[in-house]
């Protein structure tokens, strides 16, 4: 099964999403008409880190962004992921969402890890449920930012077979060597497909490194970003996966028995 993924590596106005929904839509647009059946937005892309305004930036699982995308995922035929600031009870989470292409939303996870550089764990709220879903029939994972430095929560949302991982991020500039090099490695060490979008641009605290990429089961990178804005495609075969594992049987040959 091969798909054609467009990643839009988008700058984010800082506390302002009627600009970031503009925006966005204008990308999400120009990506499903070059072909795109995949969409990828970035971390926060309706606020960015404005975590201290979030008691009035923040929204409900059916808000405006949320209406948004289900809106431009039926229309336009296409699947639609990326992470928003969520508010639940006086809660406030940092949530990925997906929504497939007859406007259903088929994914919905809570940051697991936050991230204390940037000072989520004092306006955030930590999920506990893992980003699993299924995508046309594949299995996927989406997950979020930070969450890519802990390799034991990547093998726990790819122990049921899930053949992507997407992830979503505002990984700032100092640290993108950090960001491809996880992102490779862990392609190859749960022989999958990643897809992972970082925005770009800066905030008063940050400059956000870009360099979005595709990576396959191999390691090998499909396609990557530059520094700037730009949407970023490139296809997958999911297929691939099923022949790498069978390859080195990796999720055969492991011994949780010893693992704990």
């Amino acid at each position: 099964m091969t798909v054609k993924a467009g990643i839009i590596q988008m700058d984010v106005a800082f506390g302002d999403p009627e600009a970031n929904r503009t925006h966005a839509t204008q990308k999400i647009e120009e990506a499903a008409r070059n072909g795109s059946e995949i969409i990828v937005l970035p971390e926060l892309w309706t606020t960015g880190y404005d975590l201290s305004r979030f008691d009035e930036l923040a929204e409900s699982m059916d808000g405006p962004t949320h209406q948004m995308l289900m809106n431009l995922s039926s229309k336009h035929r296409v699947t639609i992921l990326g992470s928003i600031a969520e508010r639940e009870e006086g809660r406030f989470y940092n949530t990925f969402v997906a929504y497939n292409s007859m406007g259903e939303r088929i994914a919905k996870y809570r940051k697991a890890h936050l991230f204390r550089l940037m000072n989520e764990e004092k306006h955030l709220h930590s999920g506990n449920q893992k980003g699993n879903f299924e995508l046309n029939g594949v299995p996927a994972a989406g997950v979020i930012c930070y969450d890519i430095r802990f390799p034991e929560w990547m093998r726990t949302h790819m122990l049921n077979g899930s053949r992507a991982l997407f992830v979503v991020a505002e990984w700032p500039k100092p640290r993108v060597d950090h960001w491809r090099n996880l992102l490779i490695s862990r392609a190859i060490e749960n022989q999958c497909f990643v897809i992972a979008c970082n925005r770009v641009g800066s905030d008063a605290a940050n400059t956000f490194g870009g360099h979005s990429i595709i990576v396959d089961p191999w390691g090998n990178v499909v396609a990557e970003g530059s520094g700037d804005e730009e949407i970023l495609y490139g296809e997958v075969d999911f297929t691939d996966v099923e022949a790498i594992r069978e390859q080195i049987p990796i999720f055969q040959d492991r011994r949780p028995d010893l693992y704990e």
